[in-house]
């Protein structure tokens, strides 16, 4: 019994080393992750004035007579999905996979902030408690300074942990509901154009 509870402390303390680097990289990662929502999020401010152009155009104009490259500008996340469905005559079996391919895309940027929301807080309660066994052997031991050192390790991993989960729960949040936003806004472009080719609008 006592050489399967020495081979399972074995096993855990020598986690202890990959979890703190693992630990960094989320952090590091989450990092990079904000600065990139905050890059798209100006981003979604300057293009968001062409984008009010297009929905007061499609108000008077029917979006099949539209030219998108010369409203929206290059770079644009609607030019692409629409300039392909101009180009497939607003076809409804090929506008559906466009729509679904755009969506796939926008789901594929969700990866990140879900895996670091997941694997933030797990890395975090692992650091947490693998210098616990060392602690408490030192406190037994009376070795107080040992004990204080695999505390501060598993305060701090705990601490980085949530953050790294905090930031990617926002930026999760946050990308939800501006792809839910350009998803319904598409449809509704889509929709429109539909409309007026089943009626016969040019």
């Amino acid at each position: 019994m006592n050489l399967l509870t020495n081979i399972l402390y074995w096993i855990s303390t020598g986690l202890l080393i990959p979890v703190i680097v693992l630990l960094l990289l989320a952090f590091g990662w989450a990092l990079m992750l904000l600065g990139d929502m905050y890059g798209a999020f100006v981003a979604r401010r300057k293009s968001d004035a062409r984008v009010r152009d297009l929905l007061t155009e499609i108000k008077t104009t029917s979006p099949r007579n539209l030219r998108f490259d010369t409203i929206l500008t290059t770079g644009n996340r609607f030019l692409k999905p629409l300039t392909q469905i101009q180009d497939v005559a607003w076809s409804s079996v090929h506008g559906e996979k466009i729509l679904s391919d755009f969506e796939i895309n926008l789901q594929r940027s969700l990866d990140v902030p879900t895996v670091l929301m997941r694997i933030g807080p797990m890395l975090g309660l692992m650091g947490t408690l693998i210098p616990m066994g060392p602690a408490l052997v030192g406190l037994a031991a009376g070795d107080l300074e040992s004990m204080a050192l695999n505390m501060r390790i598993a305060f701090s991993t705990t601490v980085v942990g949530l953050f790294v989960g905090a930031i990617g729960f926002i930026v999760q949040l946050v990308r939800k509901r501006w792809f839910q936003e350009d998803g319904e806004l598409l449809q509704y472009i889509f929709d429109l154009g539909q409309e007026e080719k089943r009626n016969g609008q040019a």
